[in-house]
């Protein structure tokens, strides 16, 4: 099923210390035999075949109807764009047909696999963890080079730890939640593609600082940036952007499958996760879904699919690499993935995706974005995984 069987990209990550279970699930190997009980389990879980049906309906119609790039927010290296891509990589892995690979393959020439052009904005550096995943397959300097680059000078010429949500430099640093999804996947990616343990202690080093300023220890939700620590929804409680911890959530996740198990900042991270995916259950609706707002769905009652994709995503990956209880999530996990394919229309356009912007909003039901794309394709991708352990 994994076509990029990769021993060039285990024996990096091995100098960064011990590869963690969900790199190892890339090495082939024979399926032990499951005890009854779990293949009982296993039973109630979505057949793969109709999940990666969905999944490339979905992704066909996305490349069939293109983002606008004349739309400065919809450039085929921006973020938007990136994080619908890192859906398609997922999708890519499980799919027979090379057309998702080879989609990703064209963008990367097309981009000359350089990052946008904001050096420290990390929505400018997501579209780069595709890129190295491209690299994994294909082993090709030029596919990383303008990102170690642009990273390498991040480094040595570095900004301070202001993370107040103000003034010109305010995207500069890692000070609003979403960038928790767009830079720290990108760096640990690249520090498995290079072996340079520079780039993980980076991210590490970054993750937490930002986590010390936004993460709510209380709620164990993520606050949007700083302009909305005062802030209050209609019913009085916080504001917590549904996409947002989305966003987190999702970028835990692809922080995760990469970090070594070895590392002295892995329990910490798995510790946050744990405590995030307890708190997204809990605030799941009875439909399956999130809404706009976490705390005040009453007042953003419209199903959202952006954000609900990538908490499927994570609950479902959490699941399958036994950081969280399958008893316990898997039902949750199994309404949420019902739930997004029923966002769905006939041709294959995934609606209910709350347009690009920052906290809560009303929407037009039918609006859709590459992002919310990638959101489903990734959830796709591990809700298949519940269904076939020898994947995992």
């Amino acid at each position: 099923m994994f076509k990029h069987i990769d021993k060039t990209r285990l024996a990096a990550a091995a100098r960064l210390g011990n590869p963690p279970q969900s790199m190892l699930r890339f090495i082939p190997r024979v399926a032990p035999l499951l005890p009854l009980i779990c293949l009982v389990a296993l039973q109630a879980a979505p057949p793969p075949a109709e999940v990666l049906a969905s999944m490339e309906r979905v992704a066909d119609w996305q490349l069939a109807n293109p983002a606008k790039t004349s739309d400065t927010q919809h450039q085929p290296d921006g973020w938007v764009q990136g994080a619908g891509y890192t859906g398609m990589m997922a999708l890519a892995d499980l799919s027979a047909s090379p057309r998702f690979h080879d989609a990703m393959m064209k963008m990367g020439v097309n981009n000359a696999w350089k990052p946008a052009k904001r050096v420290y904005h990390a929505d400018d550096y997501c579209v780069s963890q595709t890129y190295i995943e491209l690299y994994f397959r294909h082993h090709d300097p030029a596919m990383i080079a303008p990102t170690s680059e642009q990273f390498n000078y991040i480094m040595a010429h570095p900004k301070d730890d202001n993370l107040e949500f103000v003034g010109p430099e305010k995207n500069n640093r890692w000070a609003w939640c979403d960038s928790l999804f767009m830079g720290p996947p990108t760096w640990i990616r690249l520090a498995v593609a290079t072996g340079n343990k520079a780039y993980l202690d980076y991210m590490v080093d970054h993750w937490w600082k930002t986590s010390a300023y936004l993460y709510d220890k209380e709620e164990h939700l993520y606050f949007r940036d700083s302009t909305y620590f005062k802030q209050h929804e209609a019913n009085g409680k916080k504001v917590f952007w549904g996409r947002g911890n989305g966003w987190v959530m999702a970028g835990l996740v692809r922080v995760l499958q990469f970090l070594p198990a070895d590392h002295p900042s892995r329990a910490r991270f798995e510790q946050q996760f744990r405590e995030m995916a307890a708190r997204m259950r809990e605030l799941q609706q009875s439909d399956g879904l999130w809404r706009a707002s976490l705390l005040d769905p009453a007042s953003f009652p419209l199903k959202e699919a952006s954000g609900s994709g990538f908490n499927c995503y994570a609950l479902a990956w959490g699941v399958n690499h036994g950081l969280l209880d399958r008893a316990v999530y898997s039902p949750a996990v199994e309404k949420a993935w019902a739930a997004l394919v029923g966002c769905v229309d006939a041709n294959g356009k995934l609606t209910h995706v709350q347009p690009i912007g920052a906290d809560p909003k009303k929407f037009d039901e039918n609006s859709t974005e590459p992002y919310g794309v990638g959101a489903f394709l990734l959830a796709g991708s591990e809700v298949y995984r519940l269904g076939t352990p020898a994947a995992k």
